[in-house]
């Protein structure tokens, strides 16, 4: 895969974005010194209204999730978009490419897609790391689901989840690593 598709594949599983808020990323969004990523409420999952009148969705980067921008910075850093495609440079990758890589890794359909990340580390998170759901929810960018949550909690747990993303990808490397 090219350095741009590689380091998707890094953030991926690491971020729990969804495919798309990852691959439109662009340059002005992500604050490496501050070691924060702000996706617009518009590239959300949200009602329409949300979308256009909702709060951005901040995404605390690991340590090296910052290491992995910075990598990329001189090839893309310049551009517009961060994931750019590969024969046109203004666009974003296809919604296929992180798919077709891992289908090119080996990967079966069935058993990885790009989407799947948040899945996975929605339970490991929980399950292995011990980190609080709701802190996890947040992180996933889900609403809350009663109506009096959503009018009155606009808890956003920033500190909660830098510290949860910071274990994550630590626990990442450790599997990486292996035994």
């Amino acid at each position: 895969a090219t350095p741009v598709v590689r380091a998707a594949l890094k953030l991926a599983p690491m971020l729990l974005l969804r495919p798309g808020e990852l691959r439109y990323a662009e340059g002005p969004e992500i604050d490496l010194e501050a070691a924060m990523w702000t996706v617009p409420d518009a590239r959300m999952k949200r009602e329409l209204r949300e979308k256009m009148h909702g709060a951005p969705h901040l995404v605390p980067l690991p340590k090296q999730a910052v290491a992995v921008l910075k990598d990329l910075h001189p090839l893309t850093g310049h551009a517009r978009m961060v994931f750019r495609g590969e024969r046109h440079h203004d666009r974003a990758m296809s919604e296929n490419t992180i798919n077709a890589a891992l289908r090119a890794m080996g990967f079966p359909a069935d058993e990885v897609t790009g989407h799947g990340f948040r899945a996975t580390a929605r339970t490991m998170l929980h399950e292995r790391l011990g980190f609080s759901p709701d802190v996890i929810e947040a992180q996933l960018a889900h609403s809350v689901r009663d109506s009096l949550g959503r009018a009155y909690n606009r808890t956003e747990f920033i500190e909660q989840r830098r510290a949860m993303l910071q274990a994550w990808a630590d626990f990442l490397d450790k599997l990486r690593r292996g035994p």
